[in-house]
């Protein structure tokens, strides 16, 4: 929903149809000059309005299926309808025929469902004026229903703000990137994947315009990452060279690639215990001893062989061997004689801790605050009573002064 109209407020409304409505309702309430939008079903016959039953199989290419639509109610004296209705377009891809992307199906038809005569004259003119522009582009011919609105029924609670109430998700990005006034308009510009052809490197498939899970990320994840898998940013239209297999149309989606072919990919927003996890099975493998410790806690061998090559590095740094965020310092190792790293202390901020009650014994396990793995326990039985912390050598990587 958008901001509450005043009473002078002179308001119109207009019904569309753009495929699935949850990233067609959080576009639209972005508009200056909306003042409300609700995603709802409108189109059908003789099927009853509800999503349980206009997602049934038997609905799927049913001609007589609703649509899912929102109904924007918006101030023309702000915002034209001619400038909704262009808007409506460029935000979808109106040549697909009861589709966008892998949304198949007449209740994802495109759809403009008038309510008088002058919004259908000028639901016309702006198809007319937006086909050539498609043509010229490679595209087809335009799908979209142009049709009187005979009822909008809103649809279920758990539809409204959907985006917003689902704070773990995607956009979904079904755009053509034809625009209308293409005077304002900046192309993505080319961008050079070479780099990405020798290595293994991660992708994020960012939004052109606005996308809050991909702001999420980037403030969650991405901005406290340091490890040394390189991270880029790119927009679906700049992916050329590489060998992709995931669908790119959601935003974020996160490729893991190695010498220009994806691995695999991830849609949606990760959380950083996720993200990381999926980073240690493309990073070294879910057989590896280094991923059993950090995300099955797993311990190492006493005096394996990354306690010995750690146990007398020069002065420097222990980092997270996955996010690479500062742990230890050298300056705080001492030799317990366990055959595990031991360390007085944590640089600040750099763990988190929590009650391990694994193996019929109450402990205190060190958790990494950047990316959650696990890195092992601590004790009271250091130097004269003082702290131990006891950290598994494989999950760490060492970084000179």
């Amino acid at each position: 929903m958008a901001t509450t109209p005043q009473a002078s407020m002179q308001l119109e409304t207009i019904v569309l149809g753009a495929g699935c409505f949850w990233g067609v309702e959080k576009r639209f309430e972005a508009m200056p000059g909306v003042t409300d939008v609700q995603s709802g079903y409108a189109g059908g016959n003789g099927v009853e309005p509800s999503y349980r039953v206009i997602t049934q199989q038997r609905n799927k290419f049913n001609p007589n299926n609703h649509a899912e639509v929102v109904r924007v109610t918006f101030q023309p004296e702000l915002v034209s309808l001619e400038t909704l209705l262009q808007r409506f377009y460029e935000m979808h891809d109106p040549t697909q025929r009861n589709r966008q992307g892998n949304d198949v199906g007449t209740q994802y038809r495109s759809a403009i469902f008038f309510q008088n005569e002058q919004q259908q004259k000028i639901a016309k003119q702006v198809t007319a004026q937006y086909q050539p522009l498609l043509t010229a582009a490679g595209y087809g011919e335009i799908q979209t229903q142009i049709q009187p609105l005979n009822q909008f029924f809103p649809a279920e609670d758990f539809h409204q703000d959907y985006i917003a109430k689902n704070p773990n998700g995607y956009c979904p990005d079904h755009a053509t990137g034809v625009r209308f006034d293409s005077s304002n308009v900046t192309a993505a510009p080319a961008v050079d994947n070479s780099a990405l052809l020798k290595g293994k490197h991660i992708v994020m498939i960012d939004a052109a315009e606005y996308c809050p899970y991909c702001e999420k990320f980037k403030a969650n994840v991405s901005s406290k990452y340091q490890g040394k898998i390189p991270l880029h940013y790119r927009l679906a239209s700049q992916l050329e060279g590489l060998t992709i297999t995931t669908p790119t149309w959601a935003t974020p989606t996160l490729l893991f690639i190695e010498n220009g072919v994806e691995v695999f990919g991830v849609q949606g927003y990760m959380e950083p215990e996720v993200f990381y996890k999926a980073l240690g099975l493309f990073s070294v493998g879910a057989d590896s001893e280094s991923y059993q410790v950090a995300f099955q806690s797993d311990t190492d061998r006493p005096f394996c062989k990354q306690y010995e090559i750690f146990k007398n590095t020069p002065d420097g740094i222990f980092v997270d061997a996955f996010s690479g965020a500062p742990l230890f310092d050298t300056r705080d190792r001492f030799n317990s004689g366990s055959g595990w790293l031991s360390f007085k202390k944590a640089i600040d901020g750099a763990v988190t801790t929590r009650t391990d009650y694994s193996h019929g014994m109450i402990r205190t396990e060190i958790v990494a605050a950047v990316s959650g793995i696990h890195l092992g326990h601590r004790f009271n039985d250091g130097p004269n009573g003082t702290t131990r912390y006891c950290i598994n050598a494989t999950v760490l990587e060492f970084v000179p002064r």
